[in-house]
């Protein structure tokens, strides 16, 4: 079974930037499929980024394109969400997400999730 676990949110002013980190264990990093989701209180949650299993494909949501980076250390079980730009409206719980790779980028189906870390950005 695969464990994740989020680290690296925080409060944070408008224009400022957060590195968001993911830590797995279950041996199976390397063939995982890596996705970032983020999710505000009544609404949906959706899906910020996504990155193959050998971090070659990489796939974002419009609105943080050209401020966000996925990054994936399968060395070190690590996934990464590099956050620049901060807007107010990127302030919710952004969760990481696992599945093994073998649908399409952008598929939203991921089997393991980790508990989440609240992001906050004050204007």
């Amino acid at each position: 079974q695969v464990r994740l676990v989020e680290s690296g949110g925080g409060l944070v002013q408008t224009g400022g930037s957060l590195r968001l980190s993911c830590t797995a264990s279950g041996g199976i990093f390397s063939m995982l499929k890596m996705g970032w989701f983020r999710q505000v209180p009544g609404k949906e949650r959706e899906i910020v980024a996504a990155i193959s299993a050998n971090a070659l494909v990489m796939h974002y949501m419009d609105s943080v394109k050209g401020r966000f980076t996925i990054s994936k250390d399968n060395a070190n079980n690590r996934a990464y969400l590099e956050m620049n730009g901060l807007k107010p409206e990127d302030t919710a719980v952004y969760y990481c997400a696992g599945v093994i790779d073998r649908t399409s980028i952008y598929s939203e189906a991921y089997d393991y999730w980790g508990q989440g870390t609240q992001v906050t950005v004050s204007s």
